[in-house]
């Protein structure tokens, strides 16, 4: 199995998720351990001596005129893990727990927190061994750090909490019993550079990241299958167009959409007809579903700023030189996970006005309702009322959580991001778009029906014929909601991108375009 070597090499969403998966080895190689032991010394010295460091030998946040004595360190970092973990609500999905360790781990590597090597290591013991903890969603101001949630993810160090092993929950003293392992005593600092930082909110931005990508890269896919269910024009997908307004994203989406409809008959069948223009939702998804892209883009590389920063507080660079400043706030990613859930917002709303354009009837061939016979049957009237509760769902959730901010800890924390609540929104209405793209999906497919024996081009046709081999053609009324949700997990799973993908290869028809590389994953 490839390593990847904490606190040496840049850190990617890709790599996160791949060292949580576990199909990456994390690893310590000598020189990073010697940058944490020396850390961790000048830290010891810091304790034992008379300067007066924050978090160090002072309380925290309004207690920071509080000296401590070195006496007291260990009880003042436990007693800090234990109070702040004060975080309410469900568990956080296990591998945003995950990503959270990984990232908690590349960030403390540095050599800049004055944590002991062997805090990393127990925690990097409990990634090798499945032993998650379980970390409630709500609590999170996105500021202090997300202070709550990671005083729930490294209770267990010390031997509170509860974990996730081998899909059963225990309570961690019962579990550390189980391995023969004693709970850690923190040394002075360590609680602190535990529970300071951003990666809960850096966490719900990597799965962001993952599931918007598949998002867009399937929302072209749909939106494709609708223009040949509709006989829309490919002439606003030219390169020559865009070139004049060449935004990447813009391009990438003319360019993908026009490779999936390279020797459609359907397409070939209507060149000539007299239909000048088509509706928005058709023409203009360069336009919108590239600005999604663009914001996309803007999100990847932003976090990927973030999950490779040091955002602890205080900085330790030496014995003599601490900094206190604020690289615990969330705004920087707080702002771009907003603007990536309005981006994903923006798919589900085209979508949807595609979706009910397809039921008008407008289409030669192609009847109202997506049913021939009418009247005693709805035909596909009613799930788009579904897509319009969803899209409705999402403009709701759009509100910028990063446009808020309530003072803590009695006035010295004063201005927050917020942006752990915007994380996990934008999760809400990423999830929200696959089920309105799955729709669209199920009627772009009824909608090609019609058009037989015509079919479309390679790509788009194997795609066809794969969701019509799960899911049959409604001829008359039927209970429709397993249909949709064989569709919705079509979109959710990736499986529509990764066929379109083995299919360009198998039959090397082009499909990645010219800013492919630009917009990976």
């Amino acid at each position: 199995m490839k390593k990847f070597f904490y606190g040496k090499e840049n850190l990617k969403s890709s790599t996160a998720l791949a060292l949580s998966r576990k199909t990456l080895e994390g690893v310590l190689d000598q020189e990073t351990c010697d940058k944490i032991e020396t850390s961790a010394l000048a830290v010891e010295k810091i304790a034992k001596g008379k300067q007066v460091v924050y978090g160090i030998n002072t309380g925290f946040g309004p207690l920071c005129t509080r000296i401590i004595s070195a006496e007291q360190t260990t009880t003042l970092q436990e007693n800090l893990l234990k109070s702040h973990a004060v975080g309410v609500g469900e568990p956080i999905d296990i591998e945003i727990a995950r990503l959270m360790m990984v990232l908690k781990i590349h960030a403390l590597a540095q050599g800049f927190s004055g944590i002991r090597l062997e805090t990393i290591k127990r925690i990097l013991w409990m990634l090798q061994e499945d032993i998650i903890p379980l970390v409630p969603i709500q609590g999170s101001v996105g500021a202090s750090g997300d202070l709550a949630p990671l005083s729930h993810l490294f209770l267990p160090l010390i031997g509170y909490g509860k974990v996730w092993h081998r899909g059963e929950v225990y309570k961690t003293a019962d579990l550390l019993k189980n391995f023969g392992i004693s709970p850690l005593q923190l040394g002075p600092k360590e609680g602190l550079a535990l529970i300071n930082g951003t990666q809960f909110m850096a966490a719900h931005g990597i799965k962001i990241v993952e599931k918007l990508h598949n998002l867009l890269t399937t929302a072209s896919i749909t939106g494709a299958m609708m223009i040949e269910g509709l006989m829309g024009s490919v002439k606003p997908f030219a390169a020559e167009l865009h070139s004049l307004r060449p935004y990447a994203g813009n391009q990438h989406v003319a360019e993908t959409v026009s490779n999936l409809l390279v020797d459609s008959q359907i397409v070939n069948s209507h060149l000539h007809c007299a239909r000048v223009q088509d509706p928005y939702s058709l023409r203009c998804m360069p336009q919108v579903h590239g600005a999604s892209w663009n914001s996309w883009l803007h999100l990847k590389e932003m976090l990927e700023i973030e999950i490779n920063s040091v955002t602890d507080n205080p900085v330790v660079f030496d014995e003599t030189h601490t900094i206190s400043g604020g690289h615990f706030h969330g705004q920087p990613i707080a702002m771009v996970m907003d603007y990536a859930c309005l981006a994903a917002s923006e798919i589900g709303n085209i979508s949807d006005r595609r979706i009910y354009l397809s039921i008008e009837g407008d289409t030669p061939g192609v009847p109202k309702l997506l049913l021939k016979e009418t009247g005693l049957n709805s035909g596909l009237m009613i799930p788009q009322y579904t897509t319009a509760a969803l899209a409705s769902e999402n403009k709701g959730l759009c509100f910028p959580a990063s446009a808020d901010s309530i003072p803590t800890s009695l006035g010295q924390e004063d201005h927050v991001s917020m942006g752990s609540i915007g994380g996990r929104k934008a999760l809400r209405v990423i999830e929200n778009v696959e089920k309105i793209l799955g729709i669209e999906l199920f009627y772009a497919t009824q909608a090609m029906d019609f058009h037989q024996p015509l079919t479309s081009g390679p790509i788009l046709q194997h795609i066809y014929d794969f969701v019509r081999s799960k899911i049959d053609p409604v001829t008359v009324d039927r209970v429709m909601s397993e249909d949709l949700e064989v569709a919705i997990e079509l979109v959710r799973t990736g499986e529509l991108k990764e066929l379109a993908e083995a299919v360009s290869i198998k039959e090397k028809i082009p499909y990645r375009t010219k800013w492919a590389e630009l917009f990976d994953f």
